[in-house]
């Protein structure tokens, strides 16, 4: 055999074995999501979510299809989406908000991961955060430690705070613990609270002239789907009420109230894409126990500051994550 057949032969081996690696196909990863919220209110954590799926290897178009449907606050109509996101049999539901107790019944077979604002075990999405139950795991955003805190930072940014309204939705999971680490916070701290509970959008209306009535010196409201739906409305009533505001994840503080203190959003959202990839890499939801928040934002509105005619310490301002001028 001469030398360039040789090196001809060699040549077609080399492609012939090499070819069932070039041409075996990627799998692709079909993945849901379903917020409870707007798209416009949900669209920058479904963005991160994807970011944090890009981080694990995850590229639309070449190995993953991402399915997005918003259920605009309304239960029906996320009830409804989660039916039809179902029916695509993707390998993991990932559920925003108040569509996970939406989600949890109509997709028992699928592996589902959350990110929700409540307690799951309250909400019956799982009888035990370290064992999660059935098919559901992920991350709350509920963490009763954070609670008392948010009242301590209103008192420091307002000293002479006496009487706080506490506004929040009595059918929220976990809501109960939160109001009674709220009163205990304010009783060492000498605060009076009045509580205000609000189901709805009409409940709501009424709360703001009543603890008007009842001459809160400020407010603090629990983060849900629904004050957050309200969230520009409310940050508006207080500051024409004058009344300094604390709630706890930072899109509050970004639309006018005076601080939040809570987890970081972002970073839940960023992690809720690491408990996807497990899942989709064979471990069982059961098997991941649920998390708690991890990173913790202050987030001090210095606009709304100014206008109360409230001085940000030294201290405090360096304390804070973010300052919104």
């Amino acid at each position: 055999m001469n030398r360039r057949r040789f090196l001809v032969l060699a040549g077609l081996s080399i492609t012939a074995a090499a070819r069932p690696a070039w041409g075996q196909a990627i799998r692709t990863h079909r993945v849901a999501w379903l917020a409870g919220g707007s798209k416009q209110d949900t669209e920058v954590y479904f963005e991160t979510f994807r970011e944090g799926l890009g981080s694990f290897g995850y590229q639309e178009g070449r190995n993953l299809v991402l399915d997005a449907r918003y259920g605009d606050y309304s239960r029906e109509r996320s009830e409804q989406l989660a039916l039809e996101l179902v029916a695509l049999k993707p390998e993991v539901l990932v559920t925003q908000g108040a569509a996970a107790r939406q989600a949890e019944h109509l997709s028992p077979a699928i592996p589902t991961t959350f990110v929700f604002s409540g307690d799951p075990v309250v909400a019956g999405l799982t009888t035990s955060v370290a064992r999660p139950a059935r098919h559901l795991t992920g991350v709350s955003l509920l963490s009763l430690d954070l609670v008392g805190k948010r009242i301590e930072v209103l008192k420091e940014l307002v000293p002479g705070l006496s009487r706080v309204a506490i506004i929040a939705n009595p059918a929220h999971p976990g809501e109960s613990g939160e109001l009674e680490a709220s009163k205990a916070a304010a009783s060492r701290l000498g605060i009076r609270v009045d509580y205000f509970p609000v189901r709805n959008h009409a409940e709501l209306d009424s709360a703001l002239p009543a603890l008007v009535a009842a001459r809160a010196e400020g407010a603090v409201v629990f983060p849900d789907s629904l004050t957050n739906a309200h969230r520009v409305a409310l940050a508006r009533f207080f500051l024409t009420k004058r009344l300094p505001s604390a709630a706890g994840w930072a899109p509050y503080a970004e639309s006018g109230f005076l601080v939040s203190y809570g987890p970081n959003l972002l970073d839940a959202y960023r992690r809720a894409a690491y408990f996807v990839d497990r899942i989709i890499k064979g471990t069982k939801p059961a098997d991941l126990p649920i998390e708690m928040p991890g990173t913790i934002d202050m987030v001090i509105n210095r606009r709304t500051a100014t206008a109360l005619n409230l001085a940000l310490s030294p201290t405090i301002a360096l304390r804070a994550n973010r300052l919104i001028d």
